[in-house]
C-alpha cells in the first residue's frame, strides 16, 4: 500500500501509478502521431456537394449605403 496524498492508503502501487501514466502518454502521442498538418486531400475529392442543404444567406448586419451615410452626416451637421 502507498499513502496517497490526504495520508489515506491505496491499493495500488506506485509502480501501477507509473504504468498507468506511461500508457496514458503512449496513447496520447499515438494520437498526436495520427494528427498531421496537412488534409487527407483523398476526403476533399471525394466530398459530395449535392449533399448539401440549401440556403439562404442574411446578414445581420448590413454595412449602410452611401445615401444613408450622407444623410446622417447632414443631420449631425445641422442644430
Amino acid at each position: 500500500m502507498v499513502a496517497d496524498h490526504g495520508g489515506r492508503h491505496s491499493t495500488r502501487t506506485l509502480a501501477d501509478r507509473h504504468r498507468a501514466a506511461q500508457s496514458s502518454w503512449i496513447q496520447h502521442t499515438q494520437l498526436d502521431a495520427n494528427m498531421s498538418d496537412k488534409p487527407d486531400l483523398a476526403e476533399i475529392a471525394s466530398f459530395d456537394k449535392t449533399k448539401l442543404k440549401k440556403t439562404e444567406t442574411q446578414e445581420k448586419n448590413p454595412l449602410p449605403t452611401k445615401e444613408t451615410i450622407e444623410q446622417e452626416r447632414k443631420a449631425e451637421t445641422t442644430p
